[in-house]
């Protein structure tokens, strides 16, 4: 009888491990974002938004090219 294990690389699960942190804190930037609009305090969030929608682009353009790298290494693996 054959026991499943888990063979991903690393590299695969230290990418899925990120990407999942990064999801939970852009939920959680809306999140935010939708209680300080209910709030009235929408000139801060306004403040903040291109500095931190900049931060988002750059991290999630990352996490696509080392998911990408993740996936052509454990296919040629």
């Amino acid at each position: 009888m054959k026991t499943i294990t888990d063979e991903r690389s690393h590299l695969l699960k230290w990418t899925f491990l990120c990407l999942k942190y990064f999801l939970i804190v852009i939920f959680g930037f809306a999140i935010a974002y939708m209680m300080s609009i209910s709030f009235g305090v929408l000139h801060l969030a306004a403040m903040l938004l291109p500095l931190v929608g900049s931060w988002f682009w750059r991290v999630g353009i990352l996490l696509l090219c080392l998911l990408a790298l993740a996936v052509i290494l454990e296919s040629l693996r």
